[in-house]
C-alpha cells in the first residue's frame, strides 16, 4: 500500500512539474513581442555630431545632452520628447523638425534655421537665439524666458505649415 502511495505521489509531482515547465515555455514563447516593442531611446550625450545628417530621422526621446551639433542637419526630423540640454547647435538646420515636448534648455542656437519647426510645449529656457530664422515656427505653450520672447517677437513672422499657427500668435507677441 505504501509503495502505491509513493508511486501516486511521484506521478502527481511529475505531472505538476511538467505542467509548470510547459506553462513557462508557453509564456516565454508567446510573449517575445513584449521585449521587442520597447527599445531604449538613442543616446548621443557628450557626442561630437557636427555636420551630421539626421534629416527626416525618427529620433523620438533621443538624448543629445552636452553634444556638439554645430551645422548638423535635423530638417524634418521627429524629435518629439528629445533632450538637447546644454548643447551647441550653432548654424544647425531644424527646418520643419518636430520638437514637441523637447527639452532644449541652455542650447546655443546661434544662426540656426528653425523655420517651420514645431516647439509645442518644449522647454527652451536659457537657449540662445541670436540671428535665428523662426519664420513659421510654432512655439505654442513652449516655456521661454520673457527676454527670449521679446527677442523672438522682433523677428517672428509666418504660419507653420503643419499646425497652421502663426509664429507671432504662438509666442504671444503684441
Amino acid at each position: 500500500m505504501q509503495q502505491l502511495d509513493t508511486k501516486l505521489t511521484l506521478s502527481i509531482f511529475w505531472r505538476q512539474g511538467l505542467a509548470l515547465l510547459l506553462g513557462i515555455i508557453i509564456w516565454c514563447v508567446a510573449n517575445p513581442a513584449l521585449a521587442v516593442s520597447w527599445t531604449h531611446p538613442l543616446s548621443f550625450s557628450n557626442a561630437e555630431l557636427s555636420r551630421r545628417d539626421f534629416s527626416g530621422d525618427s529620433l523620438q526621446a533621443a538624448e543629445f545632452s552636452n553634444a556638439n551639433m554645430e551645422l548638423a542637419n535635423f530638417s524634418k526630423a521627429d524629435l518629439r520628447g528629445a533632450v538637447m540640454s546644454a548643447s551647441v547647435m550653432t548654424k544647425a538646420n531644424l527646418h520643419g523638425a518636430d520638437l514637441t515636448n523637447a527639452m532644449v534648455d541652455q542650447v546655443n542656437l546661434t544662426k540656426a534655421d528653425l523655420s517651420d519647426a514645431v516647439f509645442k510645449e518644449a522647454l527652451l529656457l536659457r537657449a540662445i537665439f541670436d540671428d535665428v530664422n523662426i519664420d513659421g515656427a510654432d512655439f505654442t505653450d513652449a516655456i521661454l524666458d520673457r527676454v527670449q520672447i521679446k527677442e523672438l517677437c522682433q523677428k517672428a513672422s509666418g504660419v507653420n505649415s503643419k499646425t497652421g499657427v502663426q509664429t507671432r500668435d504662438s509666442l504671444g507677441c503684441q
